[in-house]
C-alpha cells in the first residue's frame, strides 16, 4: 500500500511538472509576440519623390536672413540671394540631395505650436521641383532629445525631421554656396609725377 502511494505521488508530480512547463511556454510565446510586434510603420520623407528633384531652394530665417539658389537656363546652379553670383555646383547639388532625404522620424498629432516653435517658425523652407510644384515647410525648434526639428508642412501636419539633413541646409544661411573667385592681384600703382620746384632768383 505504501509503495503504490509513492508511485501515485511520483506520477502526480510528473504530470504537474509537465502541465507547468507547457503552460509557461505558451505564456512566454504570447509575451514574445506582444513585445516584438510585426512592424507596420513605413519610411517616409518630408518631400515626396514624385515631385521630382529640386530646381530652387530658398531658406528664410526668423531674424531676416535669406539664401536662395536656383538652376539657371543652362541648368547650372546659381546664387540668387543674398546676392547674385555663380554657385559652387558641388555644394548646391549636395543641398539639393539633402532636400530629398529628409527622413520623418515621427508624426505629432496634437501639440501646442508655441511650445515647438511653429507659432512663429524659426525658418521657412521653400522648394521648387522639376514637376513645377512648389512646396513649403515651416521649421520650429530642436526636439528635447536634440535629434530632430519640429516641422509643419503645407497641410498643417507636424513631424519630427532628422536634424542632420536640416542642419546641412540651414548652414547655407551663414555659408552661401557661392563660387569663390581668385583674389585679384594688386595693381601696380602708376608713377606719380613730381614737379621740380624752380628756385627763385
Amino acid at each position: 500500500m505504501r509503495r503504490s502511494t509513492i508511485i501515485l505521488l511520483l506520477l502526480f508530480l510528473v504530470a504537474a511538472g509537465a502541465y507547468y512547463f507547457l503552460n509557461n511556454r505558451k505564456q512566454a510565446e504570447t509575451l514574445d509576440v506582444l513585445i516584438t510586434p510585426e512592424s507596420t510603420s513605413e519610411i517616409s520623407f518630408l518631400f515626396d519623390a514624385k515631385d521630382g528633384v529640386p530646381t530652387s531652394i530658398r531658406i528664410e530665417s526668423k531674424t531676416g536672413e535669406v539664401v536662395e539658389v536656383a538652376r539657371n537656363a543652362e541648368n547650372a546652379w546659381a546664387l540668387i540671394l543674398p546676392f547674385e553670383a555663380s554657385a559652387d555646383q558641388g555644394l548646391a547639388e549636395a543641398a539639393a540631395s539633402q532636400v530629398t532625404t529628409m527622413l520623418v522620424q515621427d508624426r505629432i498629432p496634437n501639440i501646442d505650436l508655441e511650445i515647438v516653435g511653429l507659432a512663429s517658425p524659426e525658418y521657412v523652407l521653400t522648394i521648387k521641383f522639376t514637376s513645377a510644384v512648389e512646396r513649403k515647410a515651416e521649421i520650429g525648434v530642436i526636439t528635447p532629445s536634440e535629434g530632430g526639428y519640429y516641422v509643419r508642412n503645407e497641410a498643417g501636419e507636424i513631424f519630427i525631421v532628422g536634424r542632420d539633413s536640416l542642419d546641412a541646409l540651414l548652414s547655407m544661411l551663414t555659408n552661401p554656396p557661392y563660387l569663390e573667385t581668385p583674389t585679384p592681384l594688386p595693381s601696380t600703382p602708376e608713377p606719380v609725377s613730381v614737379e621740380t620746384a624752380t628756385p627763385k632768383p
